[in-house]
């Protein structure tokens, strides 16, 4: 049988006991983060203003309401709309003399449906489309309609020096399958895939603001 001892700590051990306990993982994670607390003391304010407290004229609380909601639109704004409005503009950019107004993923969808069926020219026709349209919605290149593939490729190594090769064949193939006739094939199509994908996930050398703006 066994037998608990009592414990009755002095004044001193019971605050290192307090303090060994209150420094566990479980309560450091419950305690309120910085931003918490900014929010709180945000709200406290807010909430004193609205009260009257220390004889803040009432119209001079709504003035500063109404301008922390502005700034607070702004914000949000700049960090969440502009980047999608450009994106969506960018994407409505028609491309080539057809007026393709298709986004990049819907671009690279079509390029794989039809690499599946075995349509080689469709399939890098879409993808270069594909590429063509990344290039413009992170606005490396402008484009209007009629701009050519050669046109893009030469307007893209501006940022992808180290690809110019390989955009000016993917260019070519471009003009071949739509143009010329010719069927293509899945080792063209794979190069075509590669370039694209490295190229959208590589950081251009020289960003120019709006890009450089693309010959016909």
């Amino acid at each position: 049988m066994r037998i608990e001892i009592p414990v009755d700590p002095d004044a001193e051990e019971a605050r290192r006991w307090l303090i060994d306990e209150l420094a566990k993982p479980e309560y450091r994670a419950a305690e309120p983060s910085w931003f918490d607390r900014l929010m709180q003391r945000i709200g406290e304010w807010l909430g004193e203003l609205f009260s009257g407290a220390g004889g803040v004229p009432q119209p001079f609380v709504i003035g500063i309401v109404v301008l922390i909601v502005v700034v607070l639109v702004v914000i949000g704004l700049l960090v969440f709309g502009v980047p999608r409005l450009r994106r969506r503009r960018a994407a409505q950019v028609p491309l080539f003399e057809d007026g393709d107004v298709r986004g990049l993923d819907e671009l690279r969808r079509a390029a794989a449906l039809a690499a599946q069926r075995g349509d080689w020219p469709l399939a890098i026709e879409e993808r270069f489309r594909a590429l063509a349209r990344g290039l413009t919605e992170r606005e490396l290149v402008r484009v209007h309609p009629g701009t050519t593939a050669h046109a893009i490729a030469a307007a893209a190594t501006t940022p992808f020096p180290e690809h110019a090769a390989g955009l000016q064949l993917a260019a070519r193939a471009f003009d071949e399958v739509r143009y010329l006739g010719r069927s293509g094939g899945a080792a063209e199509y794979e190069q075509l895939t590669a370039l694209e994908t490295v190229i959208a996930t590589t950081p251009p050398v020289d960003t120019v603001a709006h890009g450089p703006a693309v010959p016909v």
